[in-house]
């Protein structure tokens, strides 16, 4: 299988340069079925400027590109362009009004089992479906696209940016996704690449569900419901990825296991809000980071800052590397629930605080006296929230100056026994 595999993309690959090499085929505005259907393989076609009926299958190994104000219109139903063949290359057009049955999976383009190698390049697709739907196919590029959603429905109505379902070694870069359901929706894909994309005003910019060895790369939310949310997979490497106001996580973590997550950062997340009204949702602060029942993952070099809380550790998420990390200015830097002590610090590296208040006399970088960012207090408000109230009280003032005073009446947490004076990186690098 894996040689039939390889000469199937070398295949697709030998049919695109031949495509690249020929003259392009010129198609005026309503002669584009004509020209699908007496293309030959490596045939380039390229469609002039104006409004082609869309709805069309690509069946052979063609590259179609357009002049500026090439538009394929979809006529309002299925997908507006079908790509059914290995080797495939669609670039620099417009697609638009496809259909809007999700169930259908309508789409920009939908790139079927089969089509190995296809090429989904710089192309702008007004989705009220899916924008790119890529089912069961290996190798595809979905690169440099333009896809917006359709706000005269409902988010949960609209399709997601790109969909990638059962795919292996796609990569998926550079492309802007605004207003959709989710910008990139991953299942049971493994071995892909999500590069530099950028992902604004939707419900979560990148949304992985029992997804393997993939990469997940310089990546920009904005503006979304939740920034990154990564489920059910492992072996995940997720670095260097900004997430900045959005509501309620900047990167999620439900059941991730053997990951790497370094030189992320998440700005200023949002207290969450009714869709639609605007209107607080009780319990939803913003949280820069939340790991769920999450185990023996390295968080390295990240930036958490200007948010309700910092880190939300909970679930049985045990045996993780936590160092490195900055800290900084969140109202919690820390919510840990649970009793069982945590070592935030690997070979003599813990994490900077922005509210440390420890010395550093030896001047080495390292803190003095441990970090322990929860006390009793903490713990009794996040159990008991209707306690706040009480959070200026003397009796409240006694029992944290007494935590202090007797460190063996502190319960056990999260302890950082090398609080590090700096950050690793400059914060202006960070962000």
């Amino acid at each position: 299988m894996f040689l039939i595999r390889c000469l199937v993309v070398l295949v697709a690959c030998w049919s695109a340069v031949a495509a690249a090499a020929a003259d392009p085929v010129r198609v005026a505005p309503g002669e584009l079925e004509a020209a699908l259907a007496e293309a030959s393989p490596g045939t380039h076609l390229h469609l002039e400027a104006g409004e082609h009926p869309g709805g069309i299958i690509i069946d052979r190994s063609i590259v179609l590109t357009g002049d500026p104000g090439a538009v394929l219109e979809g006529g309002s139903r299925g997908s507006v362009l079908t790509v059914a063949s290995p080797g495939v290359t669609v670039q620099g057009l417009t697609l638009r009004n496809g259909g809007a049955r999700i169930g259908d999976h309508d789409a920009g383009v939908f790139v079927e089992k089969g089509a190995d190698a296809a090429r989904i390049v710089d192309n702008r697709i007004h989705a009220r479906g899916f924008g790119i739907w890529v089912d069961g196919t290996p190798d595809v590029a979905v690169v440099g696209n333009h896809i917006t959603g359709d706000t005269g429905l409902r988010s949960q109505d609209r399709g997601n940016g790109i969909h990638l379902y059962n795919v292996t070694g796609a990569t998926v870069a550079d492309n802007l996704v605004v207003e959709t359901r989710d910008g990139i929706y991953i299942d049971v894909s493994n071995e892909n690449r999500l590069l530099n994309n950028r992902l604004y005003d939707q419900r979560y910019g990148i949304h992985y569900m029992f997804s393997h060895q993939n990469e997940v790369v310089g990546n920009r939310s904005r503006g979304n419901r939740a920034g990154f949310a990564l489920m059910s997979s492992r072996f995940l490497e997720v670095h260097d990825n900004h997430a900045q106001d959005d509501e309620r996580y900047g990167f999620l973590l439900n059941d991730v296991t053997y990951s790497s997550f370094t030189g992320n950062t998440a700005i200023g997340i949002r207290h969450g809000t009714t869709p639609g009204t605007g209107r607080t949702i009780p319990g939803a602060e913003g949280k820069a980071l939340f790991v769920y029942n999450a185990q023996h993952n390295t968080f390295r070099d990240n930036l958490l800052a200007g948010t309700d809380i910092g880190i939300h550790l909970t679930a049985g998420s045990e045996g993780n590397e936590i160092y490195r990390n900055a800290l900084v200015n969140n109202r919690t830097q820390v919510m840990y629930v649970a009793t069982r002590e945590q070592e935030w610090s690997v070979d003599g590296e813990g994490n900077f605080w922005s509210d440390y208040v420890g010395w550093d006399l030896a001047g080495d970088g390292i803190g003095d006296t441990p970090h322990e960012p929860n006390d009793s207090v903490d713990r009794l408000l996040w159990t008991y929230p209707m306690a706040r109230v009480l959070m200026n009280s003397p009796a409240v003032q006694l029992l944290r100056w007494v935590q202090r005073e007797f460190p063996v009446l502190r319960p056990s947490g999260v302890k950082d026994s090398a609080p590090l004076m700096r950050p690793t990186r400059s914060l202006e690098e960070l962000q």
